[in-house]
């Protein structure tokens, strides 16, 4: 079993709402794994990261991607962070990895600026920007299929991944 497409990228380039129109246009189920670590924490990410720290957040993240690439065969969106782990980049070897590319003040606009994510505390701008920038070349080398979704309806950035994942 191997998921149909695997959806990485930074916070607010679309991972949730493009695999959920994907995994209807391609009539398979969507799966997230950071709602995956939230059913195994029974909490949100943000208490996981507050409460148990990073570190923990980073190994249930990590367990949660291994099952699904070996239990889902629909569209899966990983967290931002979840290509970090070396172990996870491995095992996205083979899959189709749809990396959804965002400029930083498209970026900023679908994420809020006082949100709860927990990476964009304090300077949610700066910490974006570095969170971006030092992640960038991890998703330009896992992708197999780069769309840019800057100024893009979803709809439009859904059409380009059915296409890209064409034999």
């Amino acid at each position: 079993m191997s998921p149909r497409a695997v959806l990485i990228g930074p916070p607010g380039s679309g991972k949730s709402t493009v695999g959920q129109l994907l995994a209807e246009r391609l009539g398979v189920a969507f799966r997230d794994t950071d709602a995956d670590v939230e059913r195994t924490a029974g909490k949100p990410v943000s208490d996981v990261f507050i409460e148990d720290g990073e570190e923990r957040f980073r190994e249930l993240e990590a367990d949660a991607v291994r099952r699904a690439l070996a239990e889902h065969d629909g569209v899966l969106s990983l967290g931002g962070g979840a290509i970090l782990a070396e172990a996870t980049r491995e095992l996205l070897a083979g899959h189709p990895v749809v990396y959804l590319e965002v400029g930083l003040s498209n970026a900023v606009q679908r994420v809020g600026l006082a949100s709860a994510r927990p990476l964009l505390v304090l300077n949610p701008r700066s910490q974006l920007k570095k969170l971006m920038d030092a992640r960038r070349p991890l998703y330009e080398g896992l992708a197999t299929i780069v769309v840019t979704t800057d100024e893009r309806d979803p709809g439009q950035i859904v059409d380009e991944i059915v296409e890209g994942l064409k034999p």
